[in-house]
């Protein structure tokens, strides 16, 4: 297999040399685990105390790894992205929300960015945290088996409600639609949830897609398991494939409760429950499709070996690869450059209330040193190699 994460020219096209700097500037930063602890703590309390520091965050952190503060304002990015075959996945990352007039106002905008998607070649998929669409004591009661009250049974009407009228958008305008996945103490409801809506709009092909955190050892049997239901019952899978965003979280909550970890023990074992979920969708694409969430060159290596030995077609559509705006270009433009299908996750919403996702994205870039160190080497080669020409 051709290596080609290498080419940087290909990668950084679209920064111009000052953005190229600030990312560099960034990945240092973020290399630097003390310095992240203390900028997270003083941003939080800049944000807290209503001191005026949107406009310094706008101009670093969040222009790189955010597209804007709305649908409209993410627009000149994701035609820039688009010139060089590179989709999007409008995310609006706005969190931790508890009232109902927001998680309203959180399906509100899923369905306009399904909107946008049908206007616009550039937007391959829609986007929504499952509680992004009601309370995250909800799912956990469910999946604990815990029967709900009455006002607690009419909220999560009110969840099933919203995920089908997203869902059904989603059907009616031929847009795919991906569901993130978040703490395993709550994913068990989502995913009940999820495999309703793929019982009732992916009986033709994968709309609604749920999410995989591999780096939990139960989901490969889990996904083996779906396959069985949906092939007795006639639907197709959509997954999106990703390592996973909560270890520490997961890790810490087990101790305390004095439950197994659902966390891979190793980080090598992580590695091979992704990618043997890959092959096995690879596997059954007749049932399947696949969205490779990841920033791991060697399980895209692994993924592009597997359409090649079968005979896959790079641009088809039951394979896509996906990386978060800000991070990876190596991967997602030169898969692009190659004819491959890739959809950067675009995360946009107010700066406030954004800094939630931003600060997980730096503090999960400080604890995968491999993974900033490798965006800082391949910065410098670019660097260089536009120095001497």
């Amino acid at each position: 297999m051709e290596k080609i994460f290498d080419d940087t020219q290909v990668a950084f096209a679209l920064k111009t040399d000052t953005e190229l700097e600030r990312a560099y500037f960034l990945f240092k930063l973020i290399a630097n685990q003390p310095l992240v602890r203390i900028g997270t703590a003083v941003t939080n309390f800049a944000i807290k105390a209503h001191l005026p520091v949107e406009g310094l965050i706008r101009a670093t952190v969040f222009d790189h790894f955010c597209g804007g503060v709305n649908e409209i304002d993410c627009l000149p990015v994701v035609d820039k992205m688009f010139t060089k075959g590179v989709s999007s996945v409008l995310d609006y990352s706005v969190e931790g929300k508890e009232a109902e007039a927001q998680f309203d106002a959180a399906l509100q905008m899923t369905l306009k960015t399904i909107e946008f998607a049908t206007e616009r070649d550039a937007i391959s998929f829609a986007v929504f945290k499952p509680t992004g669409f009601g309370r995250f004591e909800l799912y956990e009661k469910l999946g604990a088996n815990i029967k709900l009250t009455d006002s607690e049974q009419l909220e999560w009407d009110k969840v099933i409600s919203r995920f089908d009228t997203v869902c059904k958008s989603a059907y009616d305008n031929g847009i795919a639609l991906l569901i993130d996945g978040e703490e395993s103490w709550m994913q068990d409801a989502a995913d009940k949830l999820v495999t309703d809506m793929m019982r009732k709009y992916n009986k033709e092909r994968a709309v609604v897609f749920n999410t995989l955190q591999m780096y939990r050892h139960d989901r490969l049997e889990y996904l083996k398991n779906l396959h069985e239901i949906a092939q007795r019952e006639g639907f197709h899978i959509g997954m999106k494939l990703v390592r996973g965003a909560y270890m520490e979280k997961e890790i810490k909550r087990a101790e305390e409760k004095g439950y197994p970890s659902p966390i891979c023990p190793t980080k090598e074992a992580t590695d091979q429950n992704f990618d043997a979920a890959v092959v096995y969708m690879a596997e059954h694409l007749d049932r399947m499709a696949i969205f490779a969430g990841t920033h791991n060159e060697s399980s895209s290596y692994k993924l592009m070996e597997i359409m090649n030995q079968n005979g896959i077609s790079r641009s088809d559509q039951r394979i896509w690869f996906g990386q978060l705006y800000g991070m990876s270009d190596n991967i997602s433009f030169n898969l692009a450059q190659h004819g491959y299908n890739v959809a950067k996750y675009l995360p946009f919403g107010p700066v406030r209330d954004v800094m939630p996702y931003l600060i997980r994205r730096a503090e999960e870039n400080t604890s995968v040193a491999g993974q900033t160190n490798r965006e800082l080497t391949l910065i410098k080669s670019e660097r260089a190699r536009r120095k001497l020409n």
